[in-house]
């Protein structure tokens, strides 16, 4: 499924980050056909940095949360592939065993800071990235999506460099290519998909050109958008005003109107099909019991 919406599909595919299985589910709820487990949402969601501070295997069981509460195709935020050639294929081979349906890996180096943040952000030898790449996709062949993700714009290498890397990204092997850009306009992400056209699927990341309608990216023949990291900085800023609210008033009686009920809590997460497994495969025991109970025997 998601091989089809990024690199088959002729249709703009839009991913939503996840980082935890209630925001998957709710995903889900929202008519999203594929998410994004997103490396800076579940770094926080576990209370570190974006800056490879959480272990691959933490990361590795928040993705199966992920994809057991939502059963849609999940697309892994790989980060650098967490070390070398050999910690890339293993964190794939983790992967594709607990549900993931792709992996993306950028051109980083170990460890990893978030895009965002600094300017100092090193990059991988071509060579020794496109190897990491090999690696992967010998080691997932055609069971993941592997997408490979350049910060060439975001070190402030120009577009030859980004174009160069992505064109040898390409020959290695991968699926489609992440195109990342920190400016408030979409002018280098444009710039990229009329140079690079089309040999690969682009999948882009909006975070901070996101007043840019969505028709362009469909006139540009983008492949796919990443909502990156908005459920997790929704629930922050709703979180936020919550506790700040109960500590001032000692009480929450003003805040209830506006969170979720307890029983949508229990409708998403189908506690009524509990019931119903319950009342299948536990009343006729419970039944043969009481009967033998009232009868004495």
């Amino acid at each position: 499924m998601l091989r089809a919406e990024i690199c088959d599909s002729r249709e703009l595919s839009f991913l939503m980050e996840a980082h935890d299985g209630l925001s998957a589910a709710i995903a889900k709820r929202a008519r999203f056909t594929g998410l994004w487990a997103s490396g800076l949402s579940i770094a926080c969601s576990l209370g570190y940095r974006d800056a490879n501070e959480a272990s691959w295997s933490q990361i590795v069981d928040v993705v199966e949360r992920i994809v057991d509460s939502s059963e849609l195709p999940v697309l892994v935020d790989g980060d650098s592939g967490f070390g070398n050639f050999n910690n890339a294929r293993l964190v794939t081979r983790k992967l594709r065993q607990r549900g993931a349906a792709g992996v993306a890996i950028e051109d980083s180096c170990f460890p990893k800071l978030n895009s965002f943040v600094g300017d100092r952000h090193p990059l991988a030898d071509i060579d020794e990235f496109s190897g990491r790449l090999r690696a992967v996709k010998d080691t997932a062949a055609d069971d993941l999506v592997l997408v490979a993700r350049t910060e060439a714009l975001i070190a402030g290498h120009g577009m030859d460099e980004a174009l160069s890397r992505a064109h040898a990204y390409a020959d290695a092997g991968a699926d489609a290519i992440i195109i990342h850009s920190r400016r408030s306009t979409a002018d280098e992400i444009l710039s990229f998909t009329r140079a690079w056209q089309n040999r690969l699927p682009v999948v882009i990341v909006p975070t901070k050109y996101y007043r840019t309608p969505i028709s362009i990216y469909r006139e540009a023949r983008v492949s796919t958008v990443i909502w990156a990291n908005h459920t997790m900085r929704a629930a922050m800023a709703a979180m936020r005003e919550v506790c700040r609210r109960i500590m001032a008033e000692e009480s929450t009686a003003s805040i209830e109107p506006n969170i979720a009920t307890l029983e949508e809590v229990f409708e998403l997460f189908e506690y009524d099909e509990l019931a119903r497994a319950e009342a299948e495969y536990c009343g006729p025991m419970l039944n043969r019991k009481q009967g033998l109970v009232e009868t004495g025997s």
